[in-house]
């Protein structure tokens, strides 16, 4: 099936160039020149990842991811330009899935859109029944379900980006046992797609954050400073 990949920027130049690059290696795109458009697109008719400018005029990314996960998951990449650090942090922190600089290389930008639109297959359903279905892993009051990208904590569902659902199944698998962040990026990026320590970080700030709107005391991701992260066992 081909996947539909959604662009949001003000600078035509880039919507243009980046349209005919996808649409060259299959991809379908739909083409967005502000925020408020692309928000109400997006939610109507939903897509299979989303590209967004951080710097737009009237709502700019940050604003537009915000609202948008009010209301989906939808894999998003963030461009930004070169010394906006703080806002891919933030980007991040708000549920992005992966940022590129400005300038980029476009075919760094697609091998990066394949790696996502993998994941989120994976985590999605089995292959065509050449293997057994993955079944939910349960440790404690957090069940996780695969097969169905389905979290619930203490009977609560959570609902959480393929790389953050990744990111956490690699640490709940293994309870008590630490991950380094080089682990961590390996079970959620693929395609040997480098990401620094700050990413991994934010990913994991977004889920506790996630898990403390349905329980304020949860602490059940421990940072092992140094070392890593692990899973509290109960």
């Amino acid at each position: 099936m081909t996947a539909t990949i959604a662009l949001v920027d003000d600078d035509r130049n880039i919507l243009t160039s980046v349209s005919i690059a996808l649409q060259t290696e299959g991809f379908l795109t739909r083409l967005y020149s502000d925020g408020e458009t692309a928000l109400k697109a997006l939610v109507d008719n939903p897509c299979d990842l989303a590209i967004l400018d951080i710097k737009m005029p009237q709502m700019d990314g940050l604003e537009l991811l915000r609202r948008l996960r009010e209301k989906s998951q939808v894999p998003v990449i963030f461009l930004t330009s070169k010394d906006d650090e703080l806002d891919e942090a933030l980007g991040l922190a708000m549920g992005a899935d992966d940022y590129i600089a400005k300038p980029f290389s476009q075919r760094l930008l697609i091998a990066r859109i394949r790696a996502i639109l993998r994941r989120a297959e994976l985590s999605a359903a089995p292959d065509d029944g050449e293997a057994e279905v993955q079944g939910p892993l349960e440790r404690g009051r957090l069940l996780m379900d695969p097969a169905r990208h389905r979290v619930s904590w203490n009977g609560h569902p959570v609902t959480l980006t393929v790389t953050e659902f990744l990111i956490l199944e690699t640490l709940a698998q293994r309870p008590g046992i630490v991950k380094t962040r080089n682990q961590l990026m390996d079970a959620a990026y693929q395609d040997d797609i480098y990401v620094d320590d700050r990413t991994i970080d934010s990913h994991i700030k977004r889920v506790r954050r996630k898990f403390r709107e349905v329980d304020e005391a949860f602490d059940s991701i421990e940072t092992l400073y140094g070392a890593g992260y692990r899973f509290a066992e109960e």
